[in-house]
């Protein structure tokens, strides 16, 4: 297969505009587009970086989806939606590639803005059969003959929503196709017994065969052969139905049909075929290969190039941007430093061990590292009982996956003051993969859990020492989180402003001998904020620049340093709304102090996909916007009050600048 871009000559490819234009094509036409389609995602993919080896793996699959179902009058769901690469194409958007995951081009997962083709907005696991239950029951409800498919990785089978909505369509009866995509990947290797069970189909030795073998040698033994056969029969059954899932999914009422191979487009027609005229909920278990089709993604033992973050070379799947120190590795070989040290210390995972840099963990400590799948309400319940069984649990995890947890963090594990460290990577704006992955709401949803501690580093080396000090925590659970990407320079404090026995503390990154502004920068937000200081400086204006390391709760030291200034500003990538500046905000008039306070952070709302720059530009977070806002502000102060003897108002709040 060739690795390039599309021939001069028209293609097969150029001539799909719809899915009905698909169901006039041949066999060989169909084969020839399948090739296509894998050169033209290897090509766009190579130049954006996206999700590349979930889509090489479903190509056949999606060709014959569109070939039996009449999108949009039937309902197409994907989970997780990274595998809609195919779908988009087949729709009409291949124009869009040009500019994947980019501002102006294609989302890297469904979207109703897109496409009538498109209903959910999903990337976040095991959700799609509950709201295929549900659309199932509002056609049924409303006598609309339409069929609902829903296709779900094997991976999201790991997750517990998907068991729960199953339990209710076998209930429910009404016609809904579910797809089990099943490529032995969530995103690593799939975790957990389901995962188990379809290796173990797919692994078959033929216990068929072997029985016949049996049953013609005992056939030949008077007496005692056929009783002994018929025993072996039942046996045979048995081990059956442990290695093949269609009983477990017959038992609670869903039929099944396969395994067929995921890239054969005539087998998986036929049975999404069968399938679709059964009348009731029907599982079409189709086996696929992540990557496949394109050497470099199918030898990548690590992830099948699930999903080069930038531009690659098409000849090798190597990024081509220069290696940087990222934010993921410095946590990575911190953590491992740690357990070198202490023996109580393990990783948990969900699904994701090398993107949250617990793979490092697993392969030097196997024995203390866990993936427990696409399941983070269990992994943060089963950290809970580490902690409760003597040990210190470090779960990392996406910032927004977290968000699944919540009553977990809060009930099962804040509750019982229990030590579980949780460290959030791709926290804050995040870019091109959308609203759905903004990491923006950890600082706002989990600072009303009591008793929990929340840091965010600046650099790599307050990710140590904060690491260090979370797990050094006894009495409760910590969360350290930090954005994707490299990783600035280290800023060195002037000087630290409290802390005791090693923990806590307010680092001073700047400061001037007037002391108009205290500017509390949080996290990745560092250097900005020690650039908006010189800004204002060449104003006249003296702006104090301070860290204060750990944000939840706020430390009590930030009340003297506000005391100092006239005026006190929060810069910070949460959600403004019970967010940092928020929490400051009560902390200050909790304690009697009413110096005029502005909060700056990212508005409520769903942020479009583009470079994290380019976001926070949008939002008016960049080194210009807020040194100009601040300057506004201050100056104001300056200002003689509208109304003789009358005295400005110490608590009115400025809403963030918008665009």
């Amino acid at each position: 297969m060739s690795s390039t871009e599309e021939n001069e000559a028209p293609s097969l490819l150029s001539s799909v505009r719809a899915p009905g234009d698909l169901r006039s094509l041949t066999a060989e036409q169909l084969d020839v587009l399948a090739a296509e389609i894998r050169d033209f995602l290897i090509a766009k993919v190579s130049r954006t970086g996206g999700h590349l080896g979930p889509n090489l793996g479903v190509v056949e699959l999606t060709l014959a989806l569109h070939r039996v179902f009449d999108s949009p009058k039937d309902r197409i769901l994907f989970d997780t939606g990274h595998q809609a690469y195919v779908h988009k194409i087949v729709t009409g958007r291949q124009d869009g590639f040009d500019l994947l995951r980019r501002r102006g081009g294609l989302t890297g997962y469904p979207s109703q803005a897109e496409s009538e083709h498109d209903i959910i907005e999903n990337s976040h696991a095991s959700t799609a059969l509950s709201y295929a239950d549900g659309l199932s029951k509002a056609f049924a409800l409303r006598g609309e003959p339409r069929h609902v498919v829903a296709v779900v990785g094997d991976g999201a089978l790991t997750g517990g929503m998907c068991w729960e909505a199953l339990n209710n369509i076998a209930s429910a009866r009404n016609p809904l196709v579910i797809i089990v995509n099943d490529n032995g990947r969530s995103y690593s290797p799939t975790i957990g017994g389901l995962a188990d069970h379809l290796s173990n189909l797919r692994l078959n030795p033929g216990y068929e065969k072997v029985l016949d073998l049996v049953k013609d040698s005992l056939g030949r033994t008077p007496l005692v052969g056929p009783p002994l056969f018929e025993v072996l029969h039942a046996v045979k059954k048995g081990i059956k139905d442990a290695v093949a899932p269609q009983a477990m999914f017959e038992d609670l009422g869903i039929k099944y049909v396969g395994p067929v191979d995921g890239h054969d487009l005539e087998a998986v027609e036929k049975a999404l075929r069968k399938a679709k005229n059964f009348g009731g909920p029907v599982i079409v278990h189709a086996v696929t290969r992540k990557g496949f089709g394109y050497r470099p993604a199918m030898e990548d033992e690590a992830d099948c190039l699930h999903g080069p973050s930038s531009a690659f070379d098409i000849e090798t799947g190597k990024l081509l941007a220069p290696a940087s120190l990222k934010w993921t590795g410095v946590f990575a070989d911190e953590l491992v430093a740690i357990a070198d040290e202490r023996a109580d210390v393990v990783g948990i995972t969900a699904a994701m061990a090398e993107p949250t840099g617990i793979a490092k963990l697993m392969r030097k400590y196997p024995e203390r590292a866990y993936d427990v799948g696409i399941a983070e309400q269990h992994a943060a319940t089963s950290a809970a009982g580490l902690a409760i069984g003597g040990l210190h649990p470090v779960v990392a995890v996406y910032a927004t996956f977290l968000n699944r947890a919540f009553d977990q963090v809060l009930l099962d594990v804040a509750m019982h003051r229990l030590p579980v460290t949780f460290v959030l990577d791709r926290a804050g704006i995040t870019g091109p993969d959308g609203p759905s992955h903004y990491g923006i709401w950890d600082m706002s949803v989990f600072g009303v859990v009591p008793g929990l501690r929340l840091a965010a580093p600046r650099d790599a080396q307050t990710v140590r020492e904060e690491l260090r000090e979370a797990v050094g925590i006894d009495d409760g659970p910590t969360v350290l989180r930090f954005p994707t990407g490299s990783v600035p320079a280290d800023l060195p404090a002037l000087r630290r402003v409290g802390g005791v026995d090693g923990f806590g503390g307010v680092d001073v990154l700047a400061e001037h001998e007037r002391k108009d502004v205290l500017l509390v920068s949080v996290g990745a937000f560092a250097h900005m904020s020690v650039d908006v200081a010189a800004r204002l400086a060449e104003q006249g204006y003296g702006v104090t620049v301070v860290d204060p390391r750990w944000v939840r709760p706020v430390p009590v030291e930030l009340v003297g340093l506000a005391r100092e200034h006239r005026l006190v500003v929060t810069l910070e990538d949460g959600v403004r709304t019970g967010g940092v500046g928020d929490a400051v905000a009560k902390t200050l008039r909790d304690a009697d102090v009413w110096v005029p306070l502005r909060d700056l952070g990212v508005p409520q709302g769903w942020h479009p996909h583009g470079s994290r720059n380019e976001i926070l530009a949008d939002l008016g977070l960049t080194a210009q916007d807020v040194a100009r806002q601040v300057t506004e502000w201050v100056s104001r102060m300056d200002e003689p009050s509208p109304l003789p003897g009358a005295p400005s108002s110490p608590s009115s709040r400025a809403r963030a600048p918008r665009r």
